[in-house]
């Protein structure tokens, strides 16, 4: 992934935690994008369930962790799910 298209997730999270960009979607769903191996990703809905991943089990398990502690932080309204 090009370093502007990074610079540019950076820019439209609304939350970073320990190098994850989170990022809530249209469809309600939540994006985690691991800033250092942009090729990570994950989507969880706001309950901390795994919608789809290219994540192995530790990374996963890692950012759950930070998803269920900080997604109070996150604006979810406007969102659906």
């Amino acid at each position: 992934m090009l370093k502007s298209n990074i610079e540019k997730i950076k820019n439209e999270a609304q939350l970073i935690v320990s190098g994850y960009a989170f990022l809530p979607r249209e469809d309600g769903f939540i994006g985690i994008l691991n800033l250092e191996h942009p090729d990570c990703a994950i989507v969880i809905n706001k309950d901390c369930e795994i919608i789809e991943t290219n994540m192995d089990s530790i990374e996963q398990n890692i950012v759950l962790g930070l998803a269920k502690k900080n997604l109070q932080f996150l604006s979810l309204e406007g969102h659906n799910a």
